[in-house]
C-alpha cells in the first residue's frame, strides 16, 4: 500500500478531526478518568491492531494515551493508519 500524498492526508483528516499530523505520523492523545481506563482502552486498541496487522506506537501517561500511526513498511501514512484511527475513535 503506497503512502498517501499530502493532499490525500489533508482530505482524510476531515473524517478524524481529533487527529493531527506530527513529524510524519497521524497522532491523537486520548484522555481518561484514570489509569485503569487508559489501560482498558490500550487493550482494546491492541486487539484492533492485532486484527489489522497494523500496530501503533502507544504512550500511556496515567490518564492520557497517545497513539501515533504510520505505516513504516510503506514509508509514510496510508489508508491503514486512517482506518485504525477511526476504529480507535469508536472505542471512546
Amino acid at each position: 500500500m503506497p503512502p498517501l500524498s499530502d493532499a490525500e492526508i489533508k482530505s482524510r483528516l476531515v473524517a478524524v478531526p481529533d487527529w493531527q499530523i506530527e513529524s510524519g505520523e497521524l497522532v491523537r492523545t486520548f484522555l481518561f478518568k484514570d489509569f485503569r481506563a487508559s489501560l482498558a482502552f490500550v487493550n482494546k486498541v491492541g486487539d484492533l491492531a492485532e486484527s489489522a496487522g497494523h500496530h501503533p506506537d502507544i504512550d500511556i501517561r496515567y490518564s492520557k494515551v497517545r497513539l501515533a500511526l504510520v505505516t513504516h513498511d510503506a514509508g509514510g501514512i496510508t489508508q491503514k493508519d486512517f482506518d485504525l484511527a477511526a476504529a480507535a475513535d469508536k472505542l471512546c
